[in-house]
């Protein structure tokens, strides 16, 4: 398989890694700090990114999006993942899912996301319902022209700098062999409707300034007209437009886990120890072999589900296996990385524990690497009738 990049390719990647590199990283120190990005540098950087072309680039061309086929979209969130998402965050993808909005929920939420004017987040994950989506006890009941939602969400990443959520809610349950199971519906809320609190999360290790919030809904009312997709839909709309997030999260490790080698590979040539370099022993150089391998590894298998995305022939498991490796590699690269830096790599006065904290997170959200491995396993085995 041929991973040339086309020379439209190489100017994206080249676009990205630019803005990556003069208007995120010089204010990465300062929002590790802060644990935010001031409001005033967020519009800042939101407006460069729209100026550059870079807002929106997941979304298709007619909409106002940058149109970009799903290897390109690979290559940009490789790209971002060398900054930390809570600067990277700021040139918006919004959720594909939103391409599913009708009417005036396109005028309403739709448009204005890809312009930069209102931003989202998504809401699925319950303080009792992680890895297991349908045992969610937010509910959204059918009132004649509304659905009044009760429930309680946490880790929505970035509630707190969202205009408004795409929720997902339990909205009646069905039989089926194993017993009765929720249906899930999605949902547009504004984060300023009544009944509706948004209250920031426990503190986080990875990822300071990019926050994880929890949703308190106490009989929070919405017009039936804010439901996306048809009732009890919720899971065909995450199959159909979050398939990809999977392999966001891969390309973001790899992005990553390049930036750790470079920074690696150089304090190894430059470090002096026993009157040489610390990377002409094997103690180290061999390690950085291994960092490299894996990283490799890493992008082949991410850069090939992006391709089969775009010919309509990723699978669950092309996704679950580039995200598990991709973001179990970045742990391994992160802390061998720590390794090389010695005590300095435990020290706040280099990026390198940041970079190990942040990678942590990886392993756990869209899918923890159990998860993957289930779907790997399932699809080997359900062709031999296990």
């Amino acid at each position: 398989m041929d991973f040339e990049l086309t020379g439209e390719q190489r100017m994206i990647v080249d676009t990205v890694r630019r803005f990556v590199t003069t208007e995120l990283a010089p204010h990465e120190d300062e929002v590790e700090r802060l644990d935010e990005v001031p409001p005033e540098l967020a519009e800042e950087i939101r407006r460069k990114a729209i100026a550059a072309g870079l807002y929106a680039a997941n979304m298709p061309e007619e909409l106002g999006g940058g149109g970009l086929d799903a290897t390109s979209m690979t290559l940009v969130e490789r790209e971002l993942g060398r900054a930390g998402y809570a600067l990277q965050m700021l040139v918006a993808r919004p959720s594909n899912i939103l391409q599913a909005c009708e009417g005036q929920q396109r005028d309403r939420y739709l448009l204005p996301a890809v312009r930069g004017e209102r931003h989202d987040c998504l809401a699925m994950t319950e303080p009792g319902a992680g890895s297991d989506v349908r045992s969610m006890t937010t509910r959204a009941v059918r009132d004649g022209d509304d659905y009044v939602i009760s429930g309680t969400k946490h880790f929505i990443s970035h509630a707190d700098v969202a205009d408004f959520v795409i929720l997902f809610a339990a909205t009646g349950t069905e039989q089926t062999p194993r017993g009765p199971r929720n249906l899930i519906s999605a949902f547009l809320v504004d984060l300023d409707t009544p009944g509706l609190e948004v209250r920031q999360g426990s503190p986080c290790v990875s990822h300071r300034g990019y926050h994880q919030c929890e949703l308190a809904f106490t009989d929070c009312r919405i017009p039936v007209g804010q439901r996306l997709g048809a009732e009890g839909a919720g899971f065909e709309l995450m199959g159909e437009w979050l398939g990809a997030s999977r392999l966001s999260v891969a390309a973001t490790s790899v992005g990553r886990a390049r930036r750790v080698l470079e920074m690696t590979a150089e304090w190894a040539a430059e470090r002096e120890q026993f009157g040489q370099t610390i990377g002409r022993f094997q103690g180290v150089s061999f390690p950085l072999a291994d960092m490299a391998t894996e990283l490799e590894a890493a992008e082949l298998l991410t850069l090939r589900a992006a391709a089969k995305l775009d010919r309509g022939l990723m699978t669950d498991r092309d996704a679950a296996m580039a995200k598990l490796y991709a973001s179990e590699a970045l742990g391994r690269i992160t802390d061998r990385a720590v390794q090389v830096f010695g005590g300095m790599g435990l020290m706040a006065e280099l990026p390198v524990e940041r970079f190990w904290r942040d990678a942590r997170v990886e392993r756990i959200w869209d899918g923890t690497s159990e998860i993957q491995r289930h779907i790997i396993s399932r699809s080997l085995l359900r062709p031999l009738g296990s």
